[in-house]
């Protein structure tokens, strides 16, 4: 199942898709594999698996333990291709997230080449603009290799910038709604409502182009309240704290993950 097609089964059902988020390697590979797997079972409609990153200097600190943890652990990106290639296999579509640096050094064919062998959805470059002179390389290389393209906008985006982007985005587009960095939030941000109108305004393809926003959502209650306007909630440092929060306990940890999925799957559907 593609990513688009997610968000239209999800849409056709009267809700907004549920979009998960854990790094690969974490709290190993064989261990966020599972945690992935339990992720689809108990709601999720696609996942992001994160590439660790020695400098991640967007991610808050639930995210930045979770990938130190990742890294010491002797994670490579050809462990997130596996870890890709395992979860893929159950139908959800599945993006890599990450920031450029390593796609770069990895090389930027190759990794398209080796993301889509793996049964891989696309890319989320939350640090690269998609200005045809900065990201050019990646967008023929996803082109060519039929990935989509996930860019960013945030509320500090000009007009101009947001057209952009979204005129660049294939799959959906992310709506970051929270200025800094990331991390779940006891309140939701009154700044992403109007960020998503203004992206729908602005998309050359209008409402065709899915919007997934990203703000902290760490319950069920927050998740309806983002969906009842988004057409993707996506959550990520609340299913990271669920397992950091069992760090000598798999099975609670894994117990913990599958709850909250399941909170946050229905609170999609009550929106």
């Amino acid at each position: 199942m593609s990513v688009s097609t997610a968000f239209e089964k999800a849409r056709a059902d009267g809700r907004a898709a549920l979009v998960g988020y854990l790094p690969a390697g974490f709290p190993d590979v064989a261990g966020g594999i599972e945690a992935l797997r339990a992720m689809v079972d108990a709601g999720c409609d696609v996942l992001e698996i994160g590439l660790p990153y020695s400098d991640p200097v967007m991610d808050g600190p639930t995210i930045q333990a979770a990938a130190q943890q990742a890294l010491e652990g002797g994670v490579r990106t050809t462990d997130v291709l596996r870890t890709v290639e395992a979860v893929a296999a159950t139908g959800i579509p599945t993006l890599v997230m990450t920031y450029w640096n390593p796609v770069e050094r990895y090389g930027v064919e190759r990794f398209a080449a080796d993301l889509a062998d793996a049964g891989g959805a696309g890319l989320i470059t939350p640090d690269l603009t998609p200005d045809p002179d900065v990201a050019g390389a990646w967008i023929a290389a996803a082109d060519r290799h039929d990935l989509d393209k996930v860019f960013l906008v945030a509320p500090s985006s000009t007009d101009e910038r947001i057209a952009m982007t979204t005129a660049a985005c294939r799959g959906f587009v992310y709506a970051t709604a929270v200025m800094g960095v990331t991390g779940a939030r006891a309140t939701t941000s009154d700044l992403a409502g109007p960020l998503v109108a203004r992206t729908r305004a602005l998309s050359p393809s209008g409402a065709d182009l899915p919007i997934g926003v990203g703000l902290g959502v760490s319950n069920g209650d927050q998740a309806a309240e983002v969906a009842s306007y988004a057409d993707g909630v996506i959550v990520g440092s609340a299913f990271v704290r669920a397992l950091l929060d069992h760090p000598d306990d798999r099975a609670a940890g894994l117990r913990t993950l599958t709850a909250l999925t399941e909170d946050l799957a229905r609170g999609v559907r009550r929106a």
